[in-house]
């Protein structure tokens, strides 16, 4: 039977335009010319002239030969150029391929190969690894340097402002004829085996970037300060998602604590992201320097779920946190702790453990929900029963790049699998449990290392803790705890950590060994749980 409404009424010019982000620039220059777009120490630059960058950008590259479907990957710190190629790069309708700087040159020569980097613009910060990773390819890409410090050498023949002014300001972009193009490409972190290429689409990177300003409730012009590594998820779409609220966004090369305080104020920032070992460095820097904010400042929280006694801690500074939970192929951030105003009147300690909670569908996610990893089928919303988070919509990846065996196992039956383990409260909120490949199974019994790492982060002496299986003859798996101590309480025994676990945990739970040290963690601070499980095999 035909559907009435589809006669007569099709999609034109006039009524139908593919989603891409690129289109915000577009409005923030026209509506906010003389508003400034970005801060990088005494550099400041008002949207008129952040869209003529990025045109001259996308000018330069077309000139080049650069075009749809080429790839563009760039090696750089958070600082302007990293802004203006996400922008620049989809305007020519080529691929933005934003590398992790703390990676080593292999993975890095294996990324520029797989993703075929047809340029490559480095910040001379990491030119000795750069040049290390090009030694290795048969077909490097061609090099342009961001000539930004005073250290490293210059790889390329060419640097980047050299290549800006290649391009012409009044250059008029690509238009996007199809929301499904890729415009950009996300390397996961490889923690078994090569790192998978993951593809965002325009259509994607626009709904998660408007969702980022729903999910947060953000209003207009905010000011957004990079703490959180841009080459990750693109910076849960923030470069786009700024311009989209006609904001300033304030580039940080290192972060540092003090860098961090300063800018707080000297910019009045009001947002930035970051996992928790963001939140522990201001915790720990305030009570160093008895600072504190002035004004509230919202951040934005995700990577492992954050410990209640970390949530208290950096309220009481004048910070107000939004957790939220996603991983790279949903774009960064797709699930978040939305705030029900009846919890304000809820005891400190319990507030704490409802915002530790995960929580709900972004506005950008269709669908989200916990089932058994074997048959799918959802699980009770009863707080208990764990199972499979499983997301689909909009914001979820393309797929793997040139891997169809591994899109097809993420994509099951219809749905993103995440490999994440969780139960659903009765209220809808999400709550995390573990990675499928974290949880401890100990005689029989399946342990969550997030309980015992939560009830870790209560010991007044703990910053910082991982716990994982270690091999038992006896009982297949018991827990290890990785632990890493503040500055101010060293003297710590094995034997103390387990007593104050057994204080507060079934004994069953509780850590048979505990490793004192630092830990290995990402670039975006996450610990590196793979590398502790080798160690604990040894232990």
């Amino acid at each position: 039977m035909n559907n009435p409404y589809d006669i007569g009424l099709d999609r034109g010019s006039a009524n139908y335009e593919p989603l891409t982000p690129i289109s915000f620039l577009k409005r923030a220059a026209a509506v906010y010319p003389e508003r400034i777009a970005w801060v990088y120490g005494a550099q400041k630059i008002k949207y008129k002239d952040f869209a003529k960058r990025c045109r001259r950008l996308a000018s330069a590259l077309s000139n080049r030969g650069i075009g749809v479907g080429d790839t563009v990957a760039v090696m750089a710190p958070n600082i302007p150029p990293l802004l203006e190629l996400h922008f620049g790069v989809p305007m020519v309708g080529a691929v933005l391929n934003a590398i992790n700087t703390r990676l080593e040159a292999s993975t890095i020569a294996y990324i520029l190969a797989h993703g075929e980097a047809k340029l490559l613009i480095t910040d001379r910060e990491f030119s000795e690894v750069v040049e290390q990773a090009i030694e290795l390819l048969e077909n490097p890409p061609v090099v342009i340097d961001i000539n930004d410090v005073d250290q490293g050498k210059l790889l390329g023949g060419i640097d980047y402002e050299a290549l800006l002014s290649e391009g012409e300001e009044a250059y008029a972009p690509q238009r996007i004829t199809d929301e499904w193009n890729a415009i950009s490409l996300n390397y996961t972190s490889g923690t078994t085996g090569d790192p998978k290429g993951v593809v965002y689409h325009h259509r994607g990177a626009y709904l998660n970037a408007i969702g980022n300003v729903m999910a947060w409730n953000m209003p207009a012009h905010p000011t957004y300060l990079w703490t959180l590594p841009m080459f990750h998820c693109n910076g849960w779409c923030f470069p786009w998602t700024i311009v989209a609220q006609g904001g300033t966004q304030v580039c940080l090369r290192d972060v540092r604590a003090d860098a961090v305080w300063n800018l707080l104020r000297e910019e009045s920032v009001t947002h930035l992201c970051g996992a928790p070992i963001v939140l522990n460095l201001l915790i720990e820097s305030a009570k160093e320097t008895q600072r504190a904010v002035v004004q509230t400042i919202n951040i934005m929280t995700a990577a492992s779920p954050p410990p209640p006694p970390v949530l208290s801690a950096i309220e009481m500074l004048g910070f107000s946190v939004t957790h939220a939970y996603g991983l790279t192929e949903c774009y960064g951030p797709g699930v978040v702790c939305a705030w029900q105003e009846e919890w304000d009147r809820r005891p400190v300690s319990e507030k704490a453990l409802l915002k530790a909670r995960q929580g709900v569908r972004y506005p950008s996610l269709e669908e989200m929900i916990v089932a058994d990893p074997v048959t799918m089928k959802e699980c009770p919303a009863d707080g208990v029963t764990v199972g499979e988070v499983l997301m689909r919509g909009n914001i979820i990846m393309k797929g793997y790049f040139k891997d169809p065996d591994a899109t097809s196992r993420a994509f099951k039956e219809g749905w993103f699998r995440t490999g994440d383990l969780g139960v659903m409260h009765a209220d809808g909120y999400l709550e995390l449990k573990d990675r499928s490949k974290d949880i401890i199974i100990s005689g029989g019994e399946n342990i969550s290392s997030i309980e015992v790492e939560t009830v870790l982060y209560d010991h007044p002496c703990v910053s910082s803790v991982a716990v994982v299986a270690r091999p038992d003859a006896k009982w297949g798996e018991t827990p290890c705890a990785f632990v890493e101590l503040r500055a101010s309480h060293p003297k710590v025994t094995e034997q103390d950590i387990i007593e104050f676990c057994r204080s507060r945990l079934a004994h069953y739970k509780c850590p048979k060994t505990v490793v004192f040290g630092s830990l290995a963690k990402t670039s975006t601070g996450k610990i590196q749980k793979f590398v502790l499980r080798e160690r604990a095999k040894f232990l």
